[in-house]
């Protein structure tokens, strides 16, 4: 199994690894969150994400919330974003490490209903890593 941690060369213009961090093990793509998943970073990490997706041939997404204890509407457009982006493909959508306050916010969005949620990133990652095209 490929593991490897997205690093490029400092871009000023970059804010995405401002508000998360990137891996890609396998066909999964982990985003660990830096901070809340509002609209201040939506924008950055939509983009930075697709980036991915589109030349990492990435088929599953994993959002680690262990540093992030808040998520907007914005938010939630992120994570429905990138999850109509994999599904057409056999892919999934899964957090993990999420806290009261935004688990909440994901039942009440019905998110749930098409994302799985797993404790431990590690847990996503082994039961989503090797599904491959």
């Amino acid at each position: 199994m490929k593991t490897e941690t997205i690093k490029q060369k400092f871009d000023p213009e970059d804010k995405s690894k401002e508000f998360a961090e990137y891996e890609v093990v396998g066909h999964c793509l982990v985003i660990r969150l830096h901070r809340e998943l509002d609209h201040h970073c939506a924008m950055y990490v939509k983009e930075r994400s697709d980036y991915l997706i589109n030349k990492r041939q990435i088929k599953n997404i994993i959002f680690d919330f262990k540093n992030a204890h808040f998520m907007d509407s914005s938010g939630i457009g992120v994570i429905m974003g990138r999850y109509k982006r994999v599904i057409f493909t056999g892919g999934k959508v899964a957090v993990s490490n999420v806290d009261t306050a935004v688990d909440r916010i994901f039942e009440l969005s019905g998110l749930y209903k098409i994302i799985d949620k797993y404790e431990k990133t590690e847990d996503a990652i082994r039961e989503l890593k090797d599904t491959a095209y």
